[in-house]
């Protein structure tokens, strides 16, 4: 008979590709999770994984079982979830990812406010990419999510916006653009997102509307940094008003203020337990 905690670590694996990564996020030892997955390989006969120097795959066994287990799994916690909303009290388990810049700029106030209104829920805050966040909700690994939304709608997925955010051209403060006498963006360096985040879409749109061609693009992940970049000089980008200072200028480009709209994701199918319902509400507020 399979063990669940044995389930649930074959599955921290093959989503991580990591023996190491699966440790981190369940909070075990390596040596833990492999332990686990070999008392799960003798139980079921076959090797799940092959692990080829740092590398881990999956065995055409370990293909095989990967959908079955996320739907055991998942059917576990939807059938938890009922019961446990039966009892109407807002407790348990509630798994939220977010991303680093939501997290930090938008959610502070309303995590104040869950925390102390309802002690008993176990809040597990997961920061992660806005794109790794919906994919986390779409597989069931999270409970919602509260990140910058996607422009197309995933099939699996249902967002609500809860905050417009919009994005502002912006340099330094000493920036040659802050002292042209019309701003030539297309004739200096950009810093932007990396490609397929959900950002850096909503940003080559605006970009290709208004005709503009960066001279050069320096890519980097966190808005942080990239307005660190922007204060010293490597370039002009698009920030949201939250991390404007001193040391940056909105530059006067008619028309280019992009919208990214930041809210909540949930999988359509997922029964919400007491904790998420009552979380969705309080973000539904802000």
């Amino acid at each position: 008979m399979m063990d669940l905690d044995h389930l649930h670590t074959f599955l921290a694996v093959a989503e991580s590709r990591s023996f190491s990564l699966a440790a981190e996020r369940l909070h075990l030892t390596q040596p833990a999770v492999s332990k686990r997955v070999a008392a799960l390989e003798d139980t079921l006969g076959q090797r799940l994984f092959d692990r080829i120097g740092r590398r881990v795959n999956l065995t055409e066994a370990g293909r095989v079982l990967l959908p079955q287990a996320r739907h055991i799994l998942a059917g576990l916690d939807e059938a938890r979830r009922s019961l446990d909303n039966l009892s109407g009290q807002v407790a348990g388990p509630l798994w939220l990812a977010t991303s680093h810049h939501v997290g930090l700029h938008r959610l502070p106030p309303v995590l104040k406010t869950f925390t102390r209104t309802y002690p008993a829920v176990d809040l597990d805050i997961r920061f992660m990419e806005s794109e790794e966040a919906c994919h986390a909700v779409a597989h069931g690994d999270v409970d919602l999510a509260v990140v910058t939304l996607p422009e197309a709608q995933h099939p699996q997925l249902r967002t609500r916006t809860v905050w417009e955010d919009p994005l502002l051209p912006v340099a330094a403060r000493d920036h040659p653009l802050t002292s042209e006498g019309a701003c030539r963006l297309s004739d200096h360096d950009a810093v932007l997102p990396p490609p397929g985040t959900f950002t850096r879409e909503i940003i080559d749109t605006a970009l290709r509307t208004h005709g503009i061609v960066p001279r050069r693009i320096v890519e980097t992940t966190y808005l942080e940094t990239i307005r660190m970049l922007v204060s010293i000089g490597m370039g002009w980008s698009l920030l949201p008003e939250t991390l404007l200072d001193d040391s940056l200028r909105v530059l006067p480009v008619a028309g280019l203020q992009p919208v990214r709209h930041l809210g909540t994701v949930v999988h359509r199918e997922r029964t919400h337990s007491n904790a998420a319902r009552t979380m969705l509400e309080l973000l539904a507020m802000s």
